[in-house]
C-alpha cells in the first residue's frame, strides 16, 4: 500500500482520486469516502430537518451508523480537510500553499499525484463567484474595488488633462498627458491581468496532470464528477479501491442544475443540497447494482459547518436561513464545529445505529489505514483514532479524552470527554467578535477572524457541559457549577501536555505563501485567455 501522504487543496472541491488498495487481496473492503463542502448538519433529513428532502442520504443513515457529535478539525475548509486526509491536527503538520504550482506554471509541486493518488479528476482550487462570472467578484473582492477605483480617477485625471488641453483652459504639454495616460494603462493591465481574468486561470478541471475544461462550465461540472466516479467503479468492481468524491455542493456561487432549480423550500441553497443529495443516490444505486453494497465501507461527511458569511452574501439565495440549522454559528462557536458522520458497511456495522460519543474528521485516515492494512503508519504522529470498535459496537465509548480546536495557529478551546461521568465539556479560551453582536457568525469581515482586535480572550475560560447544553447557550461558572474548578484545572493540564507534543513548523500561511500568484496557474490556450475543451 501507498500510505496516503498529507494531500489536500484549498478547498478540493470535486476531487474524484483514488488509492488501489492491495488490490491482489480481495478480502479487502472497498472504500468510498463522499465529502459535501460547507453543509451543515442540521441540513439533512437524517439529523432532524424536516423541511428538505435528503432521502438517499437518510438511507445512507438508516443502513448504517450515525454520529451526532463529528467534529471537524478546523472552522475553514483547508486546514480541517488537511486533518482529514492526515489524521493529524493541521497545526502539527503545517499547510500547504494555496494552490498547484511552486516555481512554474507547470511543475505540479502540490498536485494530487505527487502525494500518493493514483488518479485525479476534478477542480485543485476553491469555487468563488468569478467562476460564475454572474456574481460579485469573490476572490480579492476588496482589492479589486480598490483597483478599479484607482483606474478611474486615474481615466478622469487623463480625461480632465485631456479636455483643459483642447479648451486652452490651462497649459499642459501633450506629452505629460500621453505619459500620464500611458501609466495608468499600465497599472490597469497589471491589475486585471491577474484578477479580470480569474474565471480563466483559477475555474478549471483537470484528468491527472491534462486540463480538460478551461474555464469550467459549471453547468456540467456536476454532472462530469458524477460520470467520472461512476465510471471509476465499474472499472474497478473487480478489485478492492478507495474512492475520495468530494463535492462541488453546498459552495457558493451554489451551481444547480435546471432539474433541481425551485424544488425545495428554502430557495437556492436548498435546492444545492437536495442535487447534492440525489448524487449522493446515483453513487449510492451503482455500487448497489454492481453487487458491491455488502462490501464497500461508505462514509459521508462534510469538511466543516454552514458557512453562514457566504451564504449572507450571496445575492441570489433565498430563504436559506430557514434551512441553515447546522451552521458555525449553531450549536456553539468556531471552536469545534459538528459535522455529518455517516457509515454503512452491511453486515458488519450494526444498521441504524446512533452513537452520542465525541468523534473526528482526523479519526478517518486511521481507520481506513485499518481497514487497508491492518496497521498504522508508524513515520508520523496520529491524532486521530481508529472508530472501527466504536461503530462495530465493540466499546461504547469513544477513545477521545481531549479534542483540540484551533483556528489558524491559535488554539480557541477544548473538549474533555469525562469518562467516568460521562460529562463533556468544553472551554473557550478565545472567542470571535461576531458582527453583528449576538448574530453568530461575523457578517461584516465575511469570515471570523482567528486573532487580534477580532477575537475576545477568556481568563478564566468559558466553560460549558454539552451533555446538559448542547448549543453551549449558558456558560458555567464556580457559583453554578460546582465542579468549575477543577475542570477548568485538569483541562489546562491537557493544554500543558499537548502543547509539549507540538513540533515547529515553517508558517504556510504567511503574507507571501497566501498571495495567490497568476504566473503559476497553468494555461491551456493562448495566454492571457487559457481556454480548452477536452472533457468527455
Amino acid at each position: 500500500m501507498r500510505h496516503l501522504k498529507p494531500i489536500w487543496s484549498y478547498q478540493a472541491i470535486l476531487l474524484v482520486s483514488y488509492l488501489r488498495i492491495y488490490a491482489s487481496n480481495a478480502s479487502k473492503p472497498n472504500i468510498l469516502l463522499m465529502m459535501a463542502d460547507d453543509l451543515g448538519w442540521g441540513d439533512l433529513g437524517c439529523y432532524g430537518n424536516d423541511t428538505v428532502r435528503t432521502p438517499n442520504i437518510d438511507r445512507l443513515a438508516k443502513e448504517g451508523v450515525k454520529l451526532t457529535q463529528h467534529i471537524s478539525a478546523a472552522p475553514v475548509c483547508t486546514p480541517s480537510r488537511a486533518a482529514f486526509l492526515t489524521g493529524r491536527y493541521p497545526i502539527r503538520s503545517g499547510k500547504w500553499h494555496l494552490g498547484l504550482n511552486c516555481e512554474s506554471h507547470n511543475d505540479h509541486c502540490h498536485h494530487p499525484l505527487n502525494h500518493g493518488f493514483d488518479y485525479f479528476y476534478g477542480m485543485l482550487f476553491t469555487l468563488v463567484n468569478d467562476c460564475q462570472g454572474t456574481d460579485k467578484p469573490q476572490l480579492g473582492a476588496y482589492l479589486q474595488a480598490k483597483y478599479w477605483l484607482y483606474s478611474q480617477i486615474i481615466a478622469l485625471a487623463v480625461l480632465t488633462l485631456l479636455i483643459g488641453k483642447l479648451t486652452r483652459l490651462f497649459s499642459v504639454k501633450w506629452k505629460a498627458i500621453i505619459c500620464f495616460a500611458m501609466c495608468g494603462f499600465l497599472f490597469f493591465i497589471s491589475w486585471f491581468s491577474s484578477y479580470g481574468f480569474i474565471k480563466y486561470w483559477n475555474c478549471f478541471l483537470m484528468r491527472n496532470y491534462d486540463i480538460t475544461e478551461q474555464p469550467m462550465k459549471l453547468e456540467k461540472a456536476n454532472s462530469n464528477v458524477l460520470k467520472e466516479a461512476v465510471s471509476f467503479i465499474e472499472r474497478n468492481k473487480h478489485a478492492p479501491f478507495l474512492l475520495v468524491v468530494s463535492f462541488l455542493h453546498v459552495h457558493i456561487p451554489l451551481v444547480t442544475t435546471e432539474k433541481f432549480l425551485g424544488r425545495s423550500r428554502h430557495g437556492l441553497y436548498g435546492d444545492n443540497v437536495e442535487e447534492m443529495d440525489w448524487m449522493v443516490g446515483s453513487i449510492l444505486d451503482v455500487i448497489d447494482k454492481e453487487g458491491l453494497k455488502n462490501n464497500t465501507f461508505t462514509y459521508f461527511t462534510s469538511d466543516h459547518g454552514g458557512s453562514l458569511e457566504a451564504q449572507n452574501q450571496n445575492a441570489q439565495l433565498g430563504g436559506w436561513n430557514g434551512i441553515y440549522k447546522g451552521g458555525k454559528g449553531m450549536g456553539g462557536w468556531e471552536g469545534g464545529i459538528r459535522v455529518p458522520g455517516i457509515f454503512r458497511w452491511p453486515g458488519v456495522l450494526p444498521a441504524g445505529t446512533v452513537i452520542d460519543e465525541p468523534t473526528s474528521l482526523m479519526d478517518i485516515y486511521p481507520t481506513v489505514a485499518h481497514l487497508a492494512a491492518g496497521i498504522m503508519p508508524q513515520d508520523r504522529v496520529i491524532d486521530g483514532r481508529n472508530l472501527m470498535p466504536l461503530l462495530q459496537g465493540t466499546v461504547q465509548q469513544s477513545e477521545h479524552e481531549f479534542m483540540f480546536h484551533y483556528c489558524g495557529l491559535y488554539l480557541h478551546a477544548v473538549r474533555w470527554h469525562q469518562k467516568d461521568s460521562g460529562a463533556l465539556w468544553k472551554a473557550h479560551y478565545t472567542t470571535p467578535i461576531f458582527q453583528p453582536e449576538g448574530a453568530g457568525a461575523c457578517y461584516k469581515s465575511g469570515m471570523c477572524h482567528c486573532f487580534g482586535e477580532d477575537v475576545t480572550h477568556h481568563d478564566p475560560p468559558l466553560l460549558f457541559d454539552l451533555s446538559r447544553d448542547p448549543s453551549e447557550a449558558k456558560p458555567l461558572s464556580p457559583v453554578t457549577e460546582p465542579l468549575f474548578d477543577t475542570v477548568i484545572s485538569r483541562i489546562e493540564s491537557a493544554v500543558k501536555e499537548h502543547r509539549r507534543t507540538l513540533t515547529p513548523v515553517p508558517e504556510q500561511l504567511s503574507a507571501y505563501n497566501n498571495i495567490w500568484k497568476p504566473w503559476l496557474q497553468p494555461c491551456c490556450g493562448t495566454f492571457p485567455f487559457c481556454w480548452c475543451n477536452r472533457s468527455f
